[in-house]
Order: structure tokens, then C-alpha cells, then sequence
């Protein structure tokens, strides 16, 4: 909170004292339960990593939402904790309008709450306590649902290996927003959010702010290098261990990212008569925007034709890859599904066939399907309940749909006139928002980590 304090004191804004005060009233917390909570420390258990992992980003965004309460932005504590809750879990989503006239220090505080949600607070916390070792690892599993081989041998070197990796490609993506003619502020900010595939903006029109094809490629090469498995970087500086096709996922999220722009691009240049260059670069930003869970637009993609805005909900659905900063379905969740559906139809022709199911070199246990089953469960289930939740509370059916939609693969903008990519969350009730608060949780938490804590089973012993 720093950071912001600092740059609205150099503009001579008073919230100033709000990320001082916040940041100070924090810190005393955090030092008493550092010091209650000195001595001997519990046995790590799955139980326990749960619950932790759910506590932590539950409090991280009431702490995320306190300046934005406090400050001149005039929001109630539901929309600053929406607010919050879309910042740490890098969905996008905003109830705040007029962005290009706030002070600096609130932009740069919604950049900050994307990139530290990017990584993972679970991240940051395994680096600062080693202790929890091979828990540390359990719990950095729960947060990122990538189940990958070890890479290094020690959970904080993989950490390390991790972070670094993450502030070095934001380190490149801002020099790249620089030299092509953003100010630093705005480099800053949008390099933060791109590499946390979250899509907060410093304008109200996004990156439609800055009309510039260039920086629409830089932007699309970057949201496509975050929502790979952040494992490949680490991987590229060992020995014999960068392969970066032997992740089926990565093959099969390229290659969909390449169609659906291109499919795209050739609509709008047949129904709407745009030159097919230009339609292309638009319409690749745009799409890889939506399917990494960026939530970044450069213009109302809703206008094209009713073909766009059919690829484009499909895309919504299915995110980046696991181990990435990207939300969503996820290929290798895809990639399992289309092998298990054929393997099932290969059995109705031939009953007695054994079949072998692999996901790149590896065979897919019976626990892998069964954990994808579940998650395809309880993804469509909780999209329907959140659905009728929010009619309940007024909201027609195509915004209460798209709304739990990106809120639960963690997208940003949703469909119509309300919650468009050229509207925001600012019109919803506050007990929307809250609902949507909590979808947002769930999908960056993958469902599971956070809906087992109300089964009462697991409590039981």
C-alpha cells in the first residue's frame, strides 16, 4: 500500500492518508498474529491446506478492499469488495466508471491487487514459509491445479523459479508497452495486468484507449505467454527439460486461439466488409483476450455479427492452461474430456478392446477422470445456480448468465447491454455483487478447494 500512497502524495491527492492509515492498521494485525501464533507449528494436513488456502484469499480481498472503501472512490463496501475479489482472483470485472479522470494511486492499487493475484498469494506465501515444505507444495497444487512432474527438487527453489519467471516477462511486457509509445504509468499498470491475465485498465475504453495495431499484437503475444504452464519458463533454464510440445495443452490452446481468430476475422471480413488485415489483428486480441480470462477489449467485439458473439461465448468457457495465470475450463481438462469421449465411443464398437487412455507420454489414472468429471459437475452446476440467484435479485436472464459465466471462469466482461465489454458491474445490487464476489472465489480456487469446506463429512474426525 506503499506504492499507491506514494504516488498520490507526489499528485498531491489526499488518499494518500487512507493507504497510509490502511497499510498501518495491517500491519499491527499482521505483527499480532505473527507474534500469537510463535512456537510450535500444526501438522500440515489436506484439511488444514483447505482451509488455509480458502481463508487466505477470502481476508487478502477484505484487506484489498479497504482502501477502495475509504478513498474518494465512491462505492459501497460490496462493490469495493467485488472490486477487490475481480482484482486478486485476475477476473477483471469493475464497478468503477470514469477510470481515466482517479487518481493514480487507485489505478495502480487495482494493477497491484491483479499482479500479486496473478502468481498466487499461495505463491508469495510458499516462498516466505519454507516451513510448510512438502505441505507448501499440496497447497500450491490446490491454488494452481497444475499436477506437473517436480521440475526442481525443493518446493522454494520451484517457487523462486516461479516468481522470477513472472516478474521478468512483466519486466519485458512493460518495456514493450514503453517503446511503443505508453507513458510509464500506463505501461506499468497494463504490463502488471496483462501478465496477470486480468485486464484492469487505466481507461475506460481498455486498450482501445491508445488505437494502435502495435500495441494489440504486444499485448496478444504477452496475454498468450501468461496463460502458459509458468513450469515451461522454469523449465527453459535447465539442462534437457525444455520441451514445449510435451504438454498436450499447450498444443491444444494454440491451435484454438489460431482458429477462432481466424474464424473470426473471416466473418467479420464477409458480414461487415472490414479489411481482412485489420479484422485479423482486432479480432486476435480481442479473442485470446477473452479465452486467456484477460478481459482486455479494444472495442465493442458484440457489434461484429451474431457469429462472433457465438465464438466468443464458446470462448469464455474455456481459458488458458493449468499452471498458468489463466482461469477458466482449461486445455488440459479439455484435452482429458476428448480422450475419455472417444475412448467411450471406441468401446461401443468394441466392447472388449482395452484401451489405453494418455495425456502426452503419461497414462490418465482413474482419479484424474473422475477429478475432471467432477469439476465439469460442479462447473455447469454452479453456473446455474448462480444464474437464478442473480434473477432473484432483478437481473435479466442474458446478464444474470454471462455475469456468473465470467465471474466463474474468472473472464471480466459478460454479454449485453448491462455488463458488456462496453458497460460495467456498476448498476447491479449490492447482494449481485456479492454472489458474484463468491463465483469469482470459487473459480479461481477450482471449485473443489473451496466447496469441500461445507461438506460436513470432512470434519467429522
Amino acid at each position: 500500500m506503499l506504492l499507491p500512497a506514494l504516488t498520490d502524495l507526489t499528485d498531491r491527492n489526499d488518499d494518500f492518508r487512507v493507504f497510509l492509515g490502511t497499510g498501518f492498521l495491517v500491519g499491527v494485525v499482521c505483527a499480532l498474529v505473527a507474534v500469537a501464533t510463535r512456537g510450535e507449528r500444526p501438522q500440515f494436513t489436506q484439511k488444514l491446506g483447505f482451509l488455509l488456502v480458502t481463508t487466505v484469499w477470502i481476508i487478502a480481498c477484505v484487506i484489498g478492499a479497504l482502501p477502495l472503501y475509504f478513498s474518494s472512490v465512491n462505492v459501497s463496501f460490496a462493490g469495493a469488495f467485488f472490486e477487490s475479489m475481480s482484482g486478486l482472483t485476475t477476473t477483471g470485472s469493475t464497478v468503477i466508471s470514469g477510470l481515466d479522470s482517479l487518481p493514480r494511486g487507485i489505478l495502480l492499487w487495482r494493477s497491484l491487487l491483479q499482479w500479486l493475484g496473478g502468481i498466487g498469494i499461495i505463491g508469495m506465501v510458499l516462498l516466505i514459509l519454507p516451513s510448510l515444505q512438502a505441505g507448501g507444495l499440496a497447497l500450491f497444487h490446490m491454488e494452481s491445479s497444475d499436477k506437473s512432474d517436480k521440475v526442481l527438487p525443493r518446493v522454494n527453489q520451484l517457487t523462486g523459479g516461479l516468481i522470477a519467471a513472472y516478474v521478468a516477462l512483466t519486466l519485458m511486457c512493460a518495456i514493450a508497452y514503453t517503446s511503443l509509445g505508453m507513458s510509464f504509468f500506463d505501461a506499468t499498470n497494463h504490463a502488471m495486468t496483462t501478465m496477470a491475465t486480468g485486464g484492469y485498465s487505466t481507461h475506460d475504453a481498455s486498450m482501445g484507449y491508445f488505437d494502435d495495431n502495435r500495441i494489440l499484437l504486444a499485448s496478444t503475444v504477452f496475454m498468450v505467454l501468461a496463460a502458459l504452464p509458468f513450469v515451461v519458463y522454469v523449465r527453459a533454464f535447465l539442462p534437457r527439460r525444455f520441451q514445449l510440445w510435451r504438454d498436450p495443452q499447450i498444443v491444444v490452446f494454440l491451435v484454438i486461439c489460431l482458429v477462432l481468430s481466424f474464424a473470426i476475422a473471416v466473418t467479420r471480413r464477409i458480414v461487415n466488409d472490414t479489411p481482412f488485415g485489420e479484422a485479423l489483428v482486432s479480432s486476435t486480441f480481442n479473442l485470446v483476450s477473452v479465452i486467456t480470462t484477460t478481459g482486455y477489449a479494444s472495442e465493442d467485439y458484440t457489434l461484429w455479427s451474431n457469429a462472433a458473439i457465438g465464438i466468443f461465448f464458446l470462448a469464455s468457457f474455456l481459458g488458458g492452461c493449468a499452471g498458468s495465470t489463466a482461469g477458466g475450463i482449461k486445455a488440459n481438462r479439455l484435452v482429458v474430456l476428448f480422450l475419455v469421449v472417444r475412448a467411450s465411443f471406441r468401446r461401443l464398437v468394441r466392447p472388449h478392446a482395452i484401451i489405453r487412455l494418455k495425456y502426452g507420454n503419461d497414462d490418465i489414472s482413474a482419479q484424474t477422470i473422475q477429478t475432471v468429471t467432477i469439476f465439469f459437475f460442479l462447473f455447469f452446476g454452479t453456473l446455474l445456480m448462480g444464474t437464478v440467484l442473480l434473477t432473484v435479485f432483478g437481473l435479466d436472464l442474458i446478464t444474470a448468465f454471462s455475469g456468473t459465466l465470467t465471474a466463474l471462469a474468472n473472464v471480466g466482461p459478460g454479454f449485453g447491454q448491462i455488463i458488456g465489454p462496453a458497460g460495467n458491474f456498476a448498476s447491479l445490487p449490492d447482494p449481485s455483487l456479492w454472489v458474484l464476489s463468491a463465483a469469482m472465489l470459487l473459480g479461481r480456487l477450482e471449485l473443489v478447494t473451496v466447496l469441500i469446506l461445507f461438506f460436513p463429512s470432512v470434519w467429522a474426525d
